[in-house]
């Protein structure tokens, strides 16, 4: 049985982008930041994924310094290494490439002790797709509430 601890969502990306495909990467973490996950004190709200040289970062995050640190802890926004496998790493930058998408953490977890990141391969919506996103969304709650008032 695998033990999750949820440190941080981004609850946008699942509204501002259609996700295609989600991939599960390692971070590469230094000094207090870990101790600062453990805190849940990180943002991944404004975050990205880009490939570069052959190698995926994890862009624009923010992990709060750790308060009991010293003057070593590490730049809160710095770029972090993101560990995935060749092939997958390889097959992110050839969708990459693609008109339109993009790469977006979804949520930041510990998972038996080790720091994950779920990212996600999306295309970014347009504001008629939200609007029908929401519209849906209220239909659904609608005939829930009904259903619910039929069963009393």
């Amino acid at each position: 049985m695998e033990a999750t601890a949820l440190i941080a969502t981004n609850r946008k990306a699942r509204r501002d982008y259609q996700i295609l495909e989600t991939f599960e990467a390692g971070i590469v973490l230094k000094g207090t930041e870990v101790k600062s996950l453990r805190q849940k004190k990180a943002n991944i709200n404004d975050s990205y994924a880009m490939v570069a040289g052959g190698e995926a970062f994890l862009c624009n995050a923010h992990v709060s310094p750790y308060e009991f640190g010293n003057r070593e802890n590490p730049d809160p926004l710095r770029k972090r290494k993101l560990l995935l496998h060749k092939r997958e790493i390889a097959s992110l930058e050839a969708q990459l490439v693609q008109k339109g998408l993009t790469c977006v953490p979804l949520r930041l977890y510990f998972k038996n002790g080790k720091a994950k990141l779920e990212l996600a391969l999306g295309r970014g919506k347009k504001a008629y797709d939200k609007r029908e996103t929401i519209k849906k969304r209220a239909a659904e709650r609608e005939v829930a509430r009904a259903m619910k008032g039929r069963a009393k």
